[in-house]
């Protein structure tokens, strides 16, 4: 164990934990932007940079590894400049249409801006405009709100193991991109959407989004339905409505689900879906209730096993099947 001190706290970390990590054992904030708990530390962001005793430069907590007797500053006057520096940098090259936006209300950047008392970038636009892409069935990327995090790419690199997106060019050219300029319908996207939950700006947002903002809806945990996997999710619902849903970070699921999961959530609403369990009587299917049709499959299952024995009964279970299966 190494013995660190984070804003004058003593705190005792494995060897190889960051300095990101010693500061959240003692429950102190350090902001982020390209962090996220499951990737590989990127340091992209700069935004959680900290001071260490001894050193010259500011260290990006994220990335910086602990060491034996460090001390740790995560907020003065020092840092702060440089965190609003860093903002403005990001706000120099990100479209500010932030009423209008479908992450209004969720936008990582948009709150270290209020944070940090930043209004406006004092630096011009440097980036050129990119046309968005709204190819996908389920999904709209704006290149313009893009701001070089790489979660999404690390996302879909590391944990979702598709590899549908990297960088491309340099310098101000750098963009997330797909293979040959591709867009997402012409290309190996699953539709998964766990870039999109990484994003922590609107340059990757679902279609329905747009149909209703964050603090309009309720936060239910659920279970996934569609197999035996058991990710867990937040179902967002508005006025009684799921319209739409999010992973949690779960045993089965750090913090991704599959394109079942994050968007065919709409066959709850499905004016085909049952509603009521169905027994056949004189070839026609009618409803039943859960009594009757348990009552019905117990009789069944009794009466084959009184006409043929039990070897006539079989069983099918599988990780994969529904409850109903």
């Amino acid at each position: 164990m190494l013995n660190v001190i984070v804003d004058g706290q003593p705190v005792q970390v494995k060897k190889g934990s960051t300095i990101l990590q010693a500061c959240e054992k003692l429950g102190i904030e350090v902001p982020t932007l390209c962090y996220l708990k499951h990737l590989t530390p990127e340091g992209a962001c700069r935004i959680c940079a900290v001071e260490v005793k001894g050193v010259k430069n500011l260290q990006f907590s994220c990335a910086a590894l602990s060491s034996e007797g460090m001390e740790v500053t995560t907020i003065n006057e020092r840092i702060a400049a440089f965190r609003r520096i860093v903002i403005e940098l990001l706000l120099a090259n990100h479209d500010a249409d932030c009423f209008s936006c479908s992450a209004v209300g969720r936008c990582e950047l948009y709150k270290l801006a209020m944070d940090y008392g930043v209004e406006r970038s004092r630096f011009k636009r440097t980036k050129k405009a990119r046309p968005k892409d709204e190819s996908s069935e389920f999904f709209n990327y704006d290149p313009a709100k893009c701001i070089l995090c790489r979660r999404c790419v690390r996302t879909c690199n590391e944990i979702q193991s598709n590899r549908t997106l990297s960088l491309r060019d340099r310098g101000v050219r750098t963009s997330v991109s797909l293979p040959f300029g591709k867009v997402f319908s012409d290309s190996n996207c699953v539709s998964c959407g766990n870039c999109v939950s990484a994003c922590p700006t609107g340059a990757l947002t679902t279609k329905a989004s747009k149909h209703y903002r964050i603090w309009e809806v309720t936060r239910t945990r659920t279970t996934c339905p569609y197999c035996g996997v058991g990710c867990q999710m937040d179902l967002l619902v508005k006025d009684g409505k799921v319209v739409g849903v999010e992973p949690a970070d779960g045993e089965a699921n750090p913090g991704i689900l599959c394109v079942k999961g994050k968007f065919a959530y709409r066959f709850i609403g499905h004016p085909d879906r049952l509603k009521t369990p169905l027994i056949r009587k004189d070839g026609v299917l009618e409803p039943a209730t859960w009594d009757e049709t348990l009552n019905y499959v117990a009789d069944g299952i009794k009466r084959i096993k009184e006409e043929s024995g039990p070897d006539a009964i079989a069983g099918f279970a599988s990780a994969r099947a529904t409850n109903e299966d």
